[in-house]
């Protein structure tokens, strides 16, 4: 579980109530920032945008796509250049053959896939060609994902603006009568209130964690189709290392590097 973001999300409401209730010296005040059209507007309206722009298959994903925005993947780059590296020196030692064993005991399905390729001999411009596809692929499905939540957080505060309007109408239209300028003046702010909280404290850490998440990914499938290209191409063990490290930051490669 990814700590950080959901302990992220929850300090941005906190404040906000803490903000709204007086450090929460007056939790009635609270009671002014109900407001039931205002959530309808907002709320329902960005739904109902959400549904209109993607697809129904598109859109019942949704609840596995929150999960794996606050699910902590544990991709460990060093590991990854670490086994490419033992797989280097074993091909260089016994032969690139010798990895089939060794491939089938790979856990990662794409990794898999890449070392079976380069051990039946296929041509190595192929094997690069199949595996950058299945990563093109891999992030176009995590990109709608996102996109999703972006579209949401972009749309909520419109549908904000698109209270306050109502609001004002409302208000504006009936000066006449004092006791209905409150109500309608609430609609107005509260709507915008709720556009922008909903935006920015709920579907933007959804979608960046996701665009985050999916580049994290996507580099250590790049990551696989280096060290595998290297390996075919019988590379020098050290010369892997030193190119797989240096897609790491400064602080990570002397972990990469053997008896650093």
């Amino acid at each position: 579980m990814n700590l950080n973001g959901i302990l992220g999300i929850v300090v941005m409401w906190l404040f906000v109530i803490l903000a709204c209730s007086d450090n929460f010296t007056n939790v009635g005040k609270l009671n002014a920032f109900i407001d039931i059209p205002s959530v309808q507007i907002v709320v329902i309206g960005t739904l109902g945008g959400a549904f209109a722009a993607f697809p129904m298959k598109t859109l019942q994903l949704m609840p596995s796509v929150i999960v794996k925005a606050f699910t902590n993947d544990n991709i460990n780059y060093v590991s990854i250049i670490k086994m490419l590296v033992e797989f280097a020196e074993k091909a260089r030692k016994e032969g690139i053959l010798a990895l089939e064993n060794s491939a089938n005991k790979v856990t990662d399905e794409f990794l898999k896939k890449g070392l079976q390729l380069a051990v039946d001999g296929t041509e190595p411009d192929l094997i690069r060609d199949i595996l950058e596809t299945d990563v093109s692929g891999m992030e176009e499905r995590h990109a709608l994902g996102a996109s999703v939540f972006s579209y949401m957080a972009s749309l909520a505060p419109a549908m904000g603006m698109l209270g306050t309007l109502v609001g004002l109408i409302l208000m504006l239209g009936n000066l006449s009568d004092i006791s209905s300028v409150g109500p309608n003046m609430a609609v107005a702010l509260i709507t915008t209130f709720y556009g922008s909280l909903l935006a920015n404290c709920v579907c933007t850490p959804i979608a960046t964690s996701l665009e985050k998440k999916n580049a994290e990914e996507a580099m250590s499938k790049n990551l696989m189709i280096e060290g595998i290209m290297a390996i075919q191409a019988g590379d020098n063990p050290r010369i892997v290392e030193q190119k797989l490290a240096s897609y790491l930051l400064p602080i990570d490669r002397l972990r990469a590097i053997k008896g650093k």
